[in-house]
């Protein structure tokens, strides 16, 4: 009788701890003056993980990269103006390698051949009125070979891949 009981339990620990790990399928990040629609994360390119649940990593790096991009976009925007990303493809610098049981996951091995990539749409808005909107493939191709970014910041390549968007293709139209 007993082992019934434990074996619903089970079943019934299981099922919330599957329902737990489901996720938005387009979740959406806000900070400050920028929005961040991640289309179809699953579809990604690259963003595996081999330390934590996928669901909490790909959290943890959605909100990590719109707060970075925020940083970025408030310097970069007017006041007044908002940026929003609908981000359709992400591939992390790196590449994900099969240990064969030397480490319990993956490793992410990162090396020049592998550069963060990201395709998406973008919006900039200064009130209800569209400033500037397009779609963009950008990739990182010499993100090994700038030593102003060695650091241990989280998604580093990824932030930086982003901001150099911004400063560079973004910055120069809105002061137009």
């Amino acid at each position: 009788m007993n082992v019934k009981y434990v074996l619903l339990a089970s079943v019934l620990v299981a099922q919330s701890a599957m329902a737990a790990d489901n996720t938005d399928p387009n979740p959406l990040t806000e900070v400050g003056v920028v929005k961040v629609e991640w289309q179809n994360p699953k579809d990604y390119r690259d963003i595996k993980t081999s330390t934590e649940r996928q669901s909490r990593f790909e959290a943890r790096l959605f909100e990590t990269l719109t707060k970075n991009i925020n940083k970025q976009a408030e310097k970069s925007l007017k006041p007044g103006q908002t940026l929003f990303l609908q981000v359709t493809d992400l591939d992390l610098a790196g590449d994900m390698r099969p240990t064969f049981g030397a480490t319990p996951g993956d490793l992410r091995v990162v090396k020049d051949l592998y550069p963060p990539r990201a395709t998406f749409s973008y919006t900039i808005n200064d009130g209800d009125k569209v400033v500037l909107s397009g779609e963009e493939k950008i990739t990182d191709m010499s993100f090994m070979y700038n030593s102003q970014r060695l650091n241990d910041r989280p998604f580093q390549y990824e932030t930086t891949l982003f901001t150099d968007w911004l400063k560079k293709d973004i910055e120069p139209k809105i002061s137009q």
